[in-house]
């Protein structure tokens, strides 16, 4: 990437500057103007993860850039984060979303601000910009949303087609170290203490909240915009990449949004497309420009008559455990549906997928070791992220496969699985894979569902399945583009268990199937994707100084499973570093570890640990959170422990702890 220190406009940066929302409180904010451009306008990114010294080394790539290219750029901490005021109570709250909406009145008041603003974000600053566009503030001309969800409870990571996700209390362990870190005298004055203890009292386990909403209700409507597209009416441009969580979210929006709209997925993983860890990068900040400029500036840019869906179609790899980059090469569609998506439907027989139907009489009881090899939900593009040969988890599973392809076939949406079967218990889930198995029979998973069996009719209602009964479920897997070569066979495998990813049902069940089919959406070659315009190299402005080192003895990321016990065990681990940050005078040093364990044959030993430390080393104080969590089950409950001690210059000034039991509602 090329780094840029020459830009049209020389950069003022205002290291915090604090706005006043109606009720009083005080959000944090930080402020790159350009020179001489007089009233411009704003590009706003509105985030929990503390401006100051969380986000710092990243923000100043991105805004510094945009601000030199002749935009206001303003980086606010959300309510009771880094050095804004307040409590934050969980993520996308309606007083979250509120508060976005007077922070844009507010910048669009500045002088340095022509009235019109854009948002831009990736993840949680993806989502509220979906969110808050949905509200309609006056001000607000566009958003650029990245690597988020247009629906929070379907393809978020708390509940993946109705099964309790393996990030679920992860993420609520991360955050809760998160909530816990102060803010730095330096900035909010002597009052810092006071803000820490605050925030210490009153900081809970988010899991706790997600846990009582085990289906999709009013909690989880609010904040997916897919509940009515129609309140979003300014232009909306949404990228991800493959190797990211939130990819399908894209051809979502695409297709329930009416207004002008752009999709770009690339191979990346949960980043922005021009700071990439899974290559190629391209000049993502040289396209939002683009964007920015054609709709609040009135420049032709071009950028509307170029396809309304852009998507890197992959090329087939070996199995692997990361990947830096992925060959493969730029398709687009017009539209969204496109027309020119072919569905191919292939029906499953014992051991085969073919054209001709068959009857089955198959059963599926996968062991508890089936998804070992299956990776992270939500990529990171680090070490091991990625889903490993498929042949091990396929040994415990249902493999359905065709014939060696005769030529090659590409694929571009989003794969479905249609299953007819019964059960012998009333609670199961299904786990359908995707893969690309080679000559020399290595296996890639190109594509995952989940669903949760009574969830088998939607997610609002669950219903038991009665055992012994036929009934029938449809299993839709994440969008993906791939290209499969001539010679290679498709693989279909299904199994009921899916550990970590998925939490198994309380009791191992037995699945019969009857009949099912696989259906592809073919794309066909395209002589116009030749004719696309290629993207630029990529830029960004210098980051701010930074040194980050190792942690000795860390935690690796490892899988374990002991043959005479049964007991397994997947480590991931989490927010680990030492970083020095010279320009403010902090050091942050973290340790953090999320650890599933199950012993084979017992769903109820389930677990997650969960245990993150964080210390922040400023002149005036050290100040250090430890926390460890434990997701336990049984039969009919949820068991979620965790204790808490925060110190500050190696004294315990606060130690709380929580052990609540929370029903299971048909997980």
């Amino acid at each position: 990437m090329t780094i840029r220190s020459q830009f049209p406009h020389r950069v003022t940066i205002t290291e915090n500057l604090f706005l006043t929302l109606p009720d009083g409180t005080q959000l944090a904010a930080k402020l790159w103007l350009p020179e001489g451009a007089g009233p411009v306008p704003a590009i706003l990114e509105y985030l929990p993860y503390r401006k100051h010294d969380g986000t710092r080394t990243r923000d100043n790539g991105l805004h510094e850039y945009l601000a030199g290219h002749g935009y206001a750029c303003i980086r606010v901490d959300i309510r009771g984060t880094g050095e804004s005021d307040g409590i934050i109570t969980d993520e996308y709250t309606p007083q979250e979303q509120q508060d976005g909406c007077d922070v844009i009145a507010w910048i669009a008041g500045q002088d340095w601000c022509d009235g019109q603003v854009a948002m831009i974000g990736i993840s949680w600053g993806g989502f509220n910009g979906l969110q808050i566009a949905a509200l309609q503030p006056p001000a607000l001309k566009t958003i650029i949303t990245v690597g988020s969800t247009d629906d929070r409870y379907a393809t978020d990571i708390h509940w993946v087609g109705g099964c309790l996700s393996k990030d679920n209390f992860d993420w609520s362990s991360t955050m809760f170290a998160h909530n816990d870190l102060p803010p730095d005298p330096a900035i909010v004055g002597p009052g810092w203490r006071e803000m820490w203890m605050q925030r210490l009292e009153a900081n809970t386990p988010w899991i706790l909240t997600w846990l009582r909403h085990q289906r999709r209700d009013d909690y989880w409507k609010q904040g997916s915009v897919c509940e009515d597209f129609s309140r979003i009416t300014i232009p909306v441009y949404a990228v991800s990449g493959w190797a990211d969580n939130y990819s399908e979210a894209v051809p979502r929006l695409l297709e329930g949004l009416s207004g002008p709209r752009l999709g770009l997925v690339g191979p990346w993983a949960h980043s922005y497309p021009h700071d990439v860890a899974v290559g190629p990068a391209i000049g993502w900040l040289q396209e939002v420009l683009r964007w920015c400029d054609h709709w609040m500036k009135g420049r032709d840019t071009g950028i509307m008559d170029e396809p309304m869906y852009r998507v890197w179609m992959q090329e087939p790899v070996p199995p692997k455990t990361c990947y830096l980059d992925r060959p493969g090469r730029w398709v687009g569609e017009p539209s969204w549906p496109s027309p020119r998506i072919r569905e191919r439907r292939l029906h499953l027989s014992p051991g085969r997928l073919g054209e001709a139907p068959a009857p089955l009489d198959l059963r599926l009881n996968a062991p508890l070791w089936v998804g070992l090899t299956a990776g992270e939900v939500g990529r990171y593009g680090e070490d091991a992220d990625w889903a490993t040969d498929q042949r091990v988890d396929d040994g415990g599973s249902l493999v359905f496969l065709t014939d060696p392809l005769p030529e090659r076939l590409e694929i571009l949406g989003a794969v479905r699985v249609a299953l007819r079967f019964s059960s012998d218990k009333p609670l199961a889930l299904v786990s359908a894979r995707l893969n690309d198995v080679a000559p020399d029979g290595a296996s890639t998973r190109v594509g995952i569902g989940l669903l949760n069996l009574t969830h088998r009719k939607g997610h609002e209602h669950p219903e038991p399945l009665v055992p012994g009964e036929t009934t029938e479920a449809v299993v839709e897997m994440e969008d993906t583009a791939y290209a499969f070569p001539a010679g290679h066979r498709i693989a279909l495998s299904l199994s009921n268990t899916y550990w970590p990813i998925a939490w198994p049902s309380p009791e191992l069940a037995t699945l019969t199937l009857e009949a099912g089919d696989l259906t592809l959406p073919v794309r066909p070659p395209q002589p116009e994707d030749e004719a696309l315009r290629p993207f630029d190299p990529p830029e960004a402005a210098a980051q701010t100084p930074q040194a980050h080192h190792p942690v000795e003895g860390a935690a690796l990321r490892r899988v374990t499973r002991d043959l005479l016990s049964g007991k397994m065990t997947v480590d991931f681990p989490r927010w680990t570093g030492v970083t020095e940050m010279p320009d403010i005078g902090h050091i942050h040093r973290a340790e953090g570890l999320a650890r599933y364990e199950i012993t084979d044959g017992d769903p109820l030993s389930a677990a997650t640990i969960t245990r993150f430390r964080v210390e922040i080393e400023r002149q005036d104080a050290t100040c250090e959170h430890f926390s460890e969590g434990r997701l336990t089950c049984d039969a009919t409950h949820f068991r979620v422990e965790m204790t808490l001690t925060a110190k500050e210059n190696g004294k315990v000034i606060f130690t709380r702890s929580w052990d609540e039991r929370i029903a299971r509602d048909h997980i």
